[in-house]
């Protein structure tokens, strides 16, 4: 039998450093529909991304099926801008919106937390394979 040591982050410590670098509303688990309980795996910094399948616009509709925008768009699109398009109707309905719909691919995200320094250092951990453990 092998056993395999793994790196593991746990999915809140992921989504409170985005959301602290970023300053936008994020949650790991809300992604893709919902994400189940289990582990991502990622390379850090990772050679293939999947910025190419996101979307360059979605509508601003909560829980719509157009979900994930190229992280250059996430990246650029301001609070305020969705509050004006998406008017919140019930105390998080905005901060929904961008958990379900509006994020961006995580290996690019990952990758450019690596290029700001905040991945792959000794200060965070160090480069390599990980896992993000989706526990809810």
């Amino acid at each position: 039998m092998k056993i395999k040591t793994v790196k593991m982050i746990e999915a809140d410590d992921w989504d409170a450093l985005v959301r602290k670098t970023y300053g936008k509303p994020y949650k790991f688990q809300q992604q893709e529909g919902c994400r189940q309980r289990g582990i991502f795996r990622l390379a850090i910094p990772s050679v293939y991304t999947d910025d190419d399948r996101m979307y360059d616009s979605i509508p601003f509709v909560i829980n719509g099926k157009k979900m994930g925008v190229k992280f250059d768009i996430w990246l650029k699109t301001s609070i305020e801008e969705v509050n004006n398009k998406l008017p919140e109707k019930y105390p998080g309905q905005n901060e929904m919106f961008w958990e379900r719909n509006f994020y961006p691919d995580t290996l690019t995200l990952a990758n450019d937390l690596y290029k700001r320094g905040l991945l792959g250092t000794s200060d965070f951990i160090p480069a390599g394979e990980y896992v993000i453990n989706i526990d809810w």
